[in-house]
C-alpha cells in the first residue's frame, strides 16, 4: 500500500486551515488509509497554529512544521519535503485555489509512470488585467532565463520519493520549488485543471513580493542578464566609435567644426549610466554569492508536530532550542 503526504505552507491562514485539512483528508482517503498531512506555518502571526494543534490532536495523521519567522513560500515547501516520510509527496498551496479534489487525478497520472507530474491550472478566477500582466511578467522571466515558466503551473504536484530524496540533496538557500525539479530532470508531464478560489482571507503575495521572487529565480537560474549587460556596453561602444570616427573624418575632409557640449555631457552620463548599471547586475550575483557562502540554515524550526501511522492515536510535539 503507497503512504502518501500532502505538504501544504500557509502564512497567517486561519480562517482556511481546518478547511483545507479536512479536504485533503478528503482526497487522500480516496488513494489510500495511509497518508498525513503536513501544513508548514511559515511564521504566522495569527492562530494558524493553536488550529493545527487542535487538528493533529484529533487525527494523528496531521502534523505539521512551524517556523520561528516567515523564511519564506519555497523555503516552507523545502521543509515539508524534508520532514515527508513517503512513498509520494504531494506540493500544494494552502489558500484552497489548488483543490484538493485534483490530487487523486495527479496520483493517477503519476502512476503511469512519471516521477513528477504538475497541475496546469485553467478557468482561472483572477481579472483580464491580472492575467494579461501575468503574461507579460512570466514572458520576461522566460527571455531573462531560457526556463520554461508560463505562470499556468505553480507548486501544484505530486513527486516520487527518489525525487524527494534528489530535491533534498540540492545545497543552495535561494529555493524555487518547479526551478529545481525541472533542474533534477527526471521525467515530468501536467495534467489540466480548473483554478479554485481562495476559501478566506487576502492573498499575501502582493506584487513586489512577485518583484523579488523573479529577481531571486534568475539570479538562481541564469546569468543571461549578465551576457545582455555585455552585449548592450559593447554595442555602446560599437556606436560611440562609428560616431567619433564620422565626426574626425567630417573634420579632416570637410570645412564642419566640431563645436558644444551638450553632446559631450550627453554621452559621458550615458557612459556612466551604462557603467553603473552592469557593475549593479554584477554586484546582485556577488551578493547572491556572498549569502550563499555564509551557509546559513535556509529556515529555523521552532516546533513540530510529527505526523505518526494510522494505529497510533495522537502526534507527538517536538520543541526544537534556538
Amino acid at each position: 500500500m503507497a503512504h502518501i503526504t500532502a505538504v501544504a505552507p500557509v502564512l497567517n491562514e486561519e480562517g482556511n486551515v481546518k478547511e483545507l485539512v479536512t479536504r485533503l483528508a478528503g482526497a487522500l482517503s480516496e488513494i489510500s488509509p495511509d497518508y498525513a498531512i503536513l501544513i508548514v506555518d511559515d511564521g504566522s502571526t495569527d492562530a494558524t497554529w493553536a488550529r493545527l494543534e487542535d487538528m493533529a490532536a484529533a487525527d494523528p495523521r496531521v502534523g505539521g512544521v512551524r517556523f520561528s519567522r516567515n523564511f519564506g513560500q519555497h523555503a516552507a515547501i523545502t521543509a515539508g519535503i524534508e520532514a515527508a516520510a513517503a512513498d509520494w509527496v504531494v506540493v500544494m498551496d494552502g489558500d484552497l485555489q489548488d483543490r484538493p479534489e485534483v490530487i487523486p487525478d495527479l496520483y493517477a497520472k503519476v502512476n503511469e509512470g512519471w516521477d513528477c507530474v504538475f497541475v496546469e491550472r485553467q478557468d482561472r478566477p483572477e481579472s483580464s488585467l491580472y492575467l494579461l500582466g501575468q503574461r507579460i511578467f512570466y514572458s520576461t522571466l522566460r527571455g531573462l532565463t531560457k526556463g520554461n515558466y508560463d505562470g499556468a503551473h505553480g507548486n501544484f504536484s505530486i513527486i516520487s520519493r527518489r525525487v524527494a530524496d534528489a530535491y533534498k540533496t540540492l545545497g543552495e538557500g535561494a529555493r524555487f520549488y518547479g526551478g529545481l525539479i525541472d533542474w533534477l530532470g527526471f521525467s515530468r508531464t501536467s495534467i489540466q485543471a480548473k483554478h479554485g478560489e481562495r476559501f478566506s482571507g487576502a492573498p499575501s503575495y502582493d506584487f513586489l513580493k512577485r518583484l523579488k521572487f523573479a529577481k531571486s529565480i534568475v539570479l538562481s537560474f541564469s546569468t543571461r542578464p549578465l551576457d545582455l549587460m555585455l552585449a548592450f556596453g559593447l554595442g555602446v561602444t560599437l556606436v560611440a566609435f562609428a560616431f567619433g570616427l564620422a565626426i574626425l573624418l567630417r573634420a579632416l575632409f570637410s570645412d564642419y567644426a566640431v563645436q558644444g557640449w551638450a553632446s559631450l555631457m550627453v554621452s559621458i552620463f550615458f557612459i556612466g549610466g551604462v557603467q553603473i548599471s552592469l557593475v549593479g547586475m554584477v554586484g546582485l550575483y556577488v551578493g547572491r554569492i556572498y549569502e550563499e557562502v555564509k551557509g546559513r540554515p535556509r529556515h529555523v524550526i521552532a516546533e513540530t508536530l510529527t505526523p505518526t501511522p494510522v494505529a497510533k492515536t495522537k502526534a507527538k510535539v517536538v520543541k526544537s532550542a534556538g
